[in-house]
């Protein structure tokens, strides 16, 4: 305490409307104060519950990629077994309804991904990007620029704006000169 504040203590002793006056003007201190207080405790409400719907909006959009990563296996599968059937036997008769089978169960899974969300990544001619595509092999070719993808072993995919799973992909690069 200082020698201004003992004289004022003094002085509002025998001065009523100076001890009002420090008691107004410590209330007023004091309401300032929870003022500022309720305002910061009303903007991290918000906060918090902006952050919630956030949180609960992504976990709506984004409640299925575990089973969804499941059935991109089952896509794959069904993908491979249909590049395998010859083509002698895609006009024969007797396979032509297993065939036409397959491939709508194939139309309706991928009309199911795309309700839900669920891309296909492009890959092939594109350029290598790491966010999107994971570099198996490197083809030495002189038909593509470097970094360019030439071949895709996986198919990737997104859901919605995130990665599901990487493309799997061959990268170009420079051809080695003949004879080196």
């Amino acid at each position: 305490m200082d020698e201004n504040d003992t004289v004022r203590e003094d002085t509002a002793a025998d001065a009523p409307e100076v001890r009002e006056h420090d008691h107004i003007q410590a209330m007023k201190a004091e309401l300032a104060e929870a003022k500022a207080a309720a305002l910061y405790a009303q903007a991290e409400t918000q906060n918090v519950r902006r952050r919630l719907e956030k949180d609960a909006q992504d976990a709506r959009a984004y409640a299925a990629t575990g089973f969804a990563r499941d059935m991109l296996t089952v896509a794959d599968n069904l993908e491979r077994a249909l590049q395998a059937i010859p083509a002698d036997l895609r006009d024969d008769e007797r396979f032509k309804g297993l065939v036409v089978g397959l491939e709508a169960t194939g139309r309706e899974l991928n009309a199911v991904f795309e309700r839900n969300g669920i891309s296909k990544i492009s890959a092939l001619g594109e350029k290598l990007d790491p966010n999107r595509h994971q570099a198996m092999i490197e083809v030495p070719t002189a038909d593509a620029e470097p970094g360019t993808i030439v071949q895709e072993m996986q198919a990737g995919y997104m859901i919605r704006d995130r990665l599901l799973r990487p493309a799997l992909v061959g990268v170009a690069k420079a051809a080695e000169p003949v004879g080196a």
